[in-house]
């Protein structure tokens, strides 16, 4: 079974392909650049993207399954090809945010490639992780330059995960059976609050990293200061105040898919020291 990997240069994309490779998966990836992704010996690479669906067809033909990262605005037209070429299977990347009605909510992108996919007959297996751990390197510019961490909502608690976990599940069920019509809802190992979050990431500085707690208000001009729509700082804010007042905990769904635990965020920062530093 060949399983076709869009974004293959992508964050999870890209580490999708080398699961599959490990597992001794056939693995065609579907890259706008190819030598950027210096993808393994052994994997046919279509140059291509989601976003021109032009490119699909010859990246679809003789594939039964497809590895779909989350772009909404084509999602119709990849599953009509899709679907025309004979594709059986699809894992789609989506995320914890399907349901959100706040109007800037990733949500809203996540939920329509969800219903394109159903309604494409395929047998599907939706992946919805919460938030990422590579999330915080949203404070590297303040570790690097002020030494401190600058956020709202200190105790805030989040179970994040790690893009390899994400990585994992999606060849595990890309390459087993029982997976499909499944929602899996994937979580970090732990639920972890912001502060702490900071502390880690001093400890694997060696060093003691200030948390500075901004109100809402300063933190909302700090992310379009850097660039982030208002609403979108709007709805992080709102993500940042539920997690304030109902803590996450992990949903335990890699552990039981994987058979082993989850990278904890102290493993994570300890592998990410150089982008604080």
């Amino acid at each position: 079974m060949t399983v076709l990997v869009t974004g293959a240069t992508g964050n999870v994309g890209r580490l999708v392909v080398d699961e599959l490779v490990a597992r001794g998966v056939p693995v065609r990836a579907l890259t706008v650049d190819p030598e950027r992704a210096a993808l393994p010996g052994g994997v046919e690479v279509v140059v291509g993207s989601l976003a021109k669906p032009s490119t699909l067809p010859a990246a679809l033909e003789g594939v039964e399954a497809v590895y779909l990262a989350p772009y909404a605005r084509t999602v119709s037209r990849f599953c009509e090809l899709a679907s025309g070429a004979g594709v059986r299977r699809v894992v789609a990347l989506s995320g914890a945010s399907v349901g959100d009605t706040h109007p800037a909510s990733s949500g809203h992108g996540f939920a329509a490639v969800e219903d394109a996919v159903r309604a494409g007959g395929f047998a599907w297996t939706f992946l919805r992780p919460g938030a990422f751990m590579m999330n915080s390197l949203g404070w590297a510019s303040s570790i690097r330059e002020r030494g401190e961490v600058r956020s709202v909502y200190p105790r805030a608690t989040q179970a994040p995960i790690d893009l390899g976990d994400i990585a994992a599940v999606s060849a595990h069920v890309l390459s087993t059976e029982g997976h499909v019509g499944r929602t899996y809802e994937l979580s970090g190992p732990e639920g972890i609050s912001l502060e702490a979050m900071a502390a880690a990431i001093g400890g694997a500085l060696g060093k003691t990293l200030p948390f500075v707690e901004l109100t809402p208000e300063e933190q909302v001009a700090e992310w379009v200061g850097a660039g982030y729509p208002e609403g979108v700082a709007s709805w992080l804010l709102e993500n940042f105040a539920v997690t304030d007042r109902e803590p996450q905990v992990p949903t335990g769904v890699v552990e039981e898919l994987l058979g082993r635990s989850g990278v904890s965020f102290a493993e994570w920062a300890k592998g990410n020291v150089a982008a604080f530093s």
